[in-house]
C-alpha cells in the first residue's frame, strides 16, 4: 500500500497493524524486541515503522500520567455556523493546551479536550470563543475522574502473551518522587514530540551525555511519566466508526459502570463529567452496525437511564498530534 495516499476505504496489512499494536503497548520498544516478539525479522520492523513513519500514518507521543491530565481538563462541545465549522477545528488545534479536537458529524459541532490553568480557560471560554461570532453555543463538562484515556487503548491484533511480553516491567514509585527540574523538562518536551528518540539523539538535543539520560528516564519511568500513545488513524486498522457516548448513569451505579466501560475492547476512553450528563464513553467501531450492537448489548445491560450519540466525521488532532486530512479521490 502506498500509505502518503492511503485513504479512509484504506486499511493497514495484518503486519502493519501488529506493529501500531505493539507501539501501544510501549512506545520506545526497539526494533529488535518488537521482531523477536512478533516473529519476524527487525530488519523488517525497522522498514516497516519508518515507512508508517514517514507517511505521517504512525506517531508516538507521550502522554501525562491519566490521574494527573484529568485534573482540571474540560471536555468542550462548541456548535458552530454553517461552514465555519473547519475555521474553529483549526484555531482550537493551533492550541499547544489542546491535545484532541474533532469536528462531529454534521458539520456543526466540534469536540475538543482542554488542558490548561483557570486564566487561560476563562479567556478560552468567556473570551475567544464567544468573539468569534462563528460559535453558536458551548457545553463545557469538567472532568471529574478518568477510568480509562487514549494512552491504555489497544487496538486488538496482538495475543494476551504478546502484550505481556512487550510490556515493560513495573517500576517502583517512589512515595514522594522529586519534581521534574529543567532536564527532565526538556527531555519530557522532546518525548511529547516524538517519543521514540533514541538516548543519543535525545542527549545531543538537551546537551547531556547519554548516560545521564538513560538515568533520568528510568527515574521519569519509576514516577509514571513516560506514558507513551501510538497515534494513527482509526481508520487504517479497520475501524470506521469513533463515536462519543454521552450517559447518564445513577450516580450510585457510576463507579461501576465506568470501570466496566474502561475494561471494553472497543472503548478508548472513559470520564466521570460535570454536565447534563456525568459520563462520557468514547467507542471504535468497524461500522454503524456494530455501533448498534455496542449500544443494545453492551450499554444496555448496564441500566444506562440516558445515551445521547455523536459521531466523528474527522478527528483533528490527537494526543496534541495534527492528522493530515484523508485524500480526496478525484
Amino acid at each position: 500500500m502506498d500509505l502518503s495516499t492511503a485513504d479512509p476505504d484504506s486499511v493497514l496489512d495484518i503486519l502493519d497493524r501488529r506493529l501500531v499494536c505493539a507501539l501501544q503497548v510501549d512506545g520506545r520498544a526497539e526494533p529488535g524486541r518488537i521482531a523477536e516478539v512478533l516473529g519476524v525479522s527487525a530488519r523488517t520492523v525497522t522498514r516497516r515503522l519508518a515507512r508508517m513513519r514517514q507517511a505521517g500514518v504512525l506517531r508516538v507521543v507521550r502522554l501525562p500520567d491519566v490521574e494527573d491530565a484529568a485534573v482540571g481538563a474540560l471536555l468542550l462541545r462548541v456548535r458552530v455556523l454553517s461552514g465555519r465549522v473547519d475555521a474553529i477545528a483549526r484555531a482550537l488545534a493551533d492550541r499547544s493546551d489542546v491535545p484532541f479536537v474533532d469536528v462531529m458529524l454534521g458539520g456543526h459541532e466540534v469536540g475538543a479536550v482542554v488542558l490548561t490553568d483557570a486564566g487561560s480557560r476563562d479567556r478560552l471560554l468567556y473570551g475567544q470563543l464567544p468573539a468569534t461570532g462563528a460559535v453558536t453555543e458551548t457545553t463545557t463538562h469538567a472532568v471529574l475522574h478518568a477510568f480509562a484515556d487514549a494512552g491504555q487503548w489497544r487496538a486488538g491484533y496482538l495475543t494476551g502473551a504478546e502484550s505481556a511480553a512487550l510490556t515493560r516491567p513495573a517500576v517502583a514509585r517512589p512515595a514522594v518522587p522529586p519534581p521534574p527540574d529543567g532536564l527532565d523538562r526538556a527531555l519530557l518536551e522532546r518525548l511529547g514530540e516524538d517519543a521514540r528518540q533514541s538516548h543519543a539523539v535525545l542527549a545531543a538535543a538537551v546537551g547531556a551525555p547519554e548516560s545521564t539520560v538513560r538515568r533520568r528516564l528510568h527515574r521519569l519511568d519509576g514516577a509514571g511519566l513516560l506514558r507513551t500513545h501510538a497515534t494513527v488513524d482509526p481508520r487504517l486498522l479497520g475501524l470506521a466508526v469513533d463515536a462519543n457516548l454521552w450517559l447518564d448513569v445513577p450516580p450510585g451505579r457510576l463507579a461501576e459502570v465506568g470501570t466496566a466501560l474502561a475494561r471494553h475492547p472497543q472503548v478508548h476512553g472513559v470520564f466521570a463529567t460535570s454536565g447534563p450528563t456525568n459520563l462520557l464513553a468514547t467507542v471504535f467501531c468497524p461500522d454503524h452496525g456494530e455501533l448498534y450492537r455496542f449500544l443494545t448489548d453492551t450499554l444496555g445491560p448496564l441500566g444506562i437511564a440516558r445515551a445521547e450519540t455523536t459521531i466523528t466525521a474527522r478527528a483533528v488532532k490527537r494526543a496534541g498530534v495534527l492528522l493530515r486530512p484523508p485524500s480526496r479521490r478525484a
